[in-house]
């Protein structure tokens, strides 16, 4: 039976309810945070607690909490079509009209767009799409997707093969599909000693081409990639790496994937992080900020060439038999529309980046901290990666117990922010302002300074 919580409502949280990515034997003992609504870069619990979201939900409320405009556009839309199906040459409004607006915002070779409730739906209808093509092709040996450690790409059986986390495969069984997962682009975790940014670049690109001539070129459909990695850590490439990257692939007849479910819609400072590093993409995985998550929906926008190898075997075997219950959902389309208007006419595209020079420039006084080994990021995302040691960048041994007491610790000097191990993760509402950065930031120093004192008095070792 679970323990008996004085709110009635967090007691029957805890009786009925499975949470994702947490310990459930531990929810038991704790219960959960109820949020009750939300303002701006603000969230309140049902207790009245207010908290800075630093966290943008899951990396994703763009426009902040409570933007009306967007729940306007949800009620006209739920009382004109609350829902219909795009299956059987069916489709609304709304979904035509998005789909239009992102082959219009995205790079002039992805003309076509399908549509799925999230992000990991998408990464696995990537994979379907491509084993479709080349069975239409006559390649179908053509199936192995490249990754790469750390990477997040979702958490289906085939998304989340793709995904680099361990803990996302233990006792999963995953991967469960043909893929290979190559050495994580961080260099100040995985250079080697003396080695330089670049000759870290090179040596990627070395495994790469190995590896590509290991299990042949015939025989690899793609590699998929965020262009700058989000739930791994916050870890931007090092120098050259994509456009490195992208030779090879072109070179070999290999597809390129870019999920950006988490940097799209201006999170690094420019609309989509393929601009920012240029790379030209086969394929492009959108979600999150496409709506501020205020309602579900992903897209995925690709090439002409992917997209007659799809229509031309739908009219070999008859139909293209794939698709969701909630595709091109009228609701959510017409939220996503909206949401772009708002971060259109609020400027908060070209507004993230100067604010993100904000945020890196007051995160990086950290850098002297004793538990800080490595501030990093671009725009209105970052991370503090917490060592045990500066010098040597040892980790805390056992990994993640030390991120998650200062996660606890930010709870309670009020704000969200997100521990992935010992890595602190920043990834603000772009419409934050530079004094609520300054406030974000002030809130997570103390509850650093907290867990410095804890290490200090052997916290850890109890």
């Amino acid at each position: 039976m679970p323990i008996a919580f004085p709110n009635s409502l967090h007691a029957r949280d805890v009786e009925y309810l499975l949470h994702p990515v947490t310990n459930a034997r531990r929810h038991e003992e704790t219960g959960p945070i109820v949020i009750d609504r939300g303002e701006g870069i603000y969230v309140y619990d049902d207790e009245g607690k207010g908290y800075i979201e630093a966290m943008a939900g899951l990396w994703s409320v763009a426009v902040g909490f409570g933007e009306t405009r967007i729940a306007d556009a949800a009620r006209r839309q739920m009382a004109r079509l609350p829902y219909y199906h795009s299956f059987s040459h069916k489709s609304n409004e709304p979904a035509i009209l998005l789909a239009e607006r992102l082959v219009r915002m995205t790079p002039e070779r992805l003309t076509r767009v399908f549509f799925t409730n999230s992000g990991s739906e998408a990464n696995d209808t990537v994979v379907k799409m491509l084993w479709y093509v080349n069975n239409a092709r006559g390649k179908p040996e053509k199936k192995v997707i490249l990754s790469r450690q750390n990477a997040y790409h979702g958490i289906t059986i085939t998304s989340g093969s793709l995904t680099g986390l361990p803990t996302n495969h233990r006792d999963f069984d995953l991967p469960n599909i043909p893929v290979r997962h190559l050495t994580c682009p961080h260099f100040w975790r995985y250079g080697q000693p003396g080695e330089t940014e670049e000759a870290f670049t090179d040596r990627l690109v070395a495994e790469l081409e190995s590896v590509i001539a290991e299990v042949g070129p015939e025989n690899i459909a793609a590699l998929i990639g965020e262009p700058l990695m989000g739930a791994g850590g916050v870890l931007p490439p090092p120098a050259g790496y994509w456009p490195r990257v992208q030779e090879v692939l072109r070179r070999n007849d290999i597809l390129l994937v870019a999920d950006e479910v988490i940097n799209g819609f201006g999170r690094i400072g420019t609309t989509f992080a393929c601009e920012y590093y240029g790379i030209d993409a086969d394929v492009l995985v959108l979600s999150k900020q496409l709506t501020s998550s205020y309602a579900p929906l992903a897209a995925i926008v690709f090439s002409d060439e992917i997209y007659q190898g799809i229509a031309d075997n739908s009219a070999k075997i008859g139909t293209f038999a794939h698709g969701f219950t909630a595709s091109g959902h009228p609701v959510s389309c017409a939220v996503a529309l909206e949401n772009l208007d708002v971060i259109a006419e609020k400027r908060l595209i070209e507004t993230a980046a100067e604010k993100g020079e904000v945020l890196q420039g007051v995160l990086a006084r950290f850098r002297d901290h004793p538990l800080v080994g490595e501030v990093r990021g671009l725009g209105l995302i970052a991370a503090v990666e917490l060592v045990a040691n500066k010098e040597t960048k040892a980790k805390f041994d056992p990994v993640g117990r030390v991120g998650a007491y200062l996660f606890n610790r930010g709870h309670e000097h009020g704000v969200i922010i997100r521990a992935i191990g010992d890595q602190i993760a920043f990834c603000p509402p772009l419409i934050i302002t530079e004094n609520e950065i300054a406030e974000m930031v002030a809130r997570f120093g103390r509850a650093l300074d907290d867990t410095a004192a804890w290490v200090a008095s052997g916290g850890l070792a109890a």
